[in-house]
């Protein structure tokens, strides 16, 4: 009964709105919706599918969320998509449900801050505090990890993924995995650094951004393939950033890598 629902909005029989929910002017939100404690949806919101947006996120007007995926493979099955607390969800931002082939379900985490016009596709799993610039899209099956932001106008291939922490530049077009702190710029994009100024903000110790920096020097010009440069940094750094990078390039990936100079 605390909710405040617009008398225009549509809010579906079988919804749930949890309490202090506002629902403004002509918003639809659809019979398998959730929305948890404190949502806001400012007006002309569509909220569709089986979607569930978690507690204090703002959605603002034309957004439209939980829409069936642009996949000509979708055939309707019941698909998923879950939203975490505290997100901000700008103006025309559009994000859709999963498809039965990549899982079933599209998942974003907290904290994160979704610019106007930006699309997130089907599948896709995008960690906390991520931040999407204006207009840029991720595509089908990615995965985004914690703390990393798009730039404005990017693009991100379909089941790249891009470590904790990375930055991409704007107008750049991702084809291939982004080690964790990496720094991506260019039109096709090139790894061309660490995000030192993300490190320095997060708190991170003087010797471990020492420690990454010489990582990335063994990456960039060492012996061998990419992945050997790589287990050869994990034996021999005992930093848990360098360590964290290393299993980032050793586990299982659908793409190959942007490696320094490429």
């Amino acid at each position: 009964m605390s909710a405040q629902i617009h008398p225009s909005a549509v809010v579906e029989p079988g919804a749930v709105i949890g309490a202090g929910c506002k629902i403004g002017p002509f918003c639809l939100v659809g019979a398998d919706v959730v929305l948890k404690e404190a949502v806001e949806l400012k007006s002309h919101v569509v909220v569709t599918g089986q979607t569930e947006i978690g507690a204090g996120s703002v959605v603002f007007p034309f957004a439209v969320i939980g829409e069936v995926p642009q996949d000509l493979k979708f055939k309707g099955e019941k698909t998923a998509l879950k939203i975490g607390a505290r997100n901000r969800i700008r103006e025309h931002v559009t994000i859709n449900c999963g498809t039965e082939g990549g899982g079933g379900l599209t998942r974003i985490g907290d904290d994160g801050l979704f610019m106007a016009g930006c699309h997130i596709a089907h599948d896709a799993q995008i960690g906390d505090r991520v931040i999407v610039v204006n207009s840029s899209a991720v595509a089908g099956h990615c995965v985004i990890e914690d703390d990393v932001i798009i730039g404005g106008l990017s693009g991100i291939h379909q089941f790249v993924r891009i470590g904790q922490g990375a930055i991409i530049g704007a107008l750049s077009m991702v084809t291939n995995d982004v080690i964790p702190h990496g720094l991506v710029q260019g039109p096709r994009a090139e790894l061309d650094g660490l995000n030192l100024v993300g490190l320095k903000r997060r708190g991170v110790a003087r010797a471990d951004i020492t420690a990454l920096r010489a990582a990335f020097q063994m990456l960039a010009q060492g012996e061998g393939t990419f992945q050997e440069r790589a287990r050869r940094l994990g034996e021999e750094s005992e930093s848990a950033y360098v360590q964290q990078i290393v299993g980032f390039v050793t586990g299982a990936s659908e793409r190959s890598f942007l490696t320094p100079g490429s």
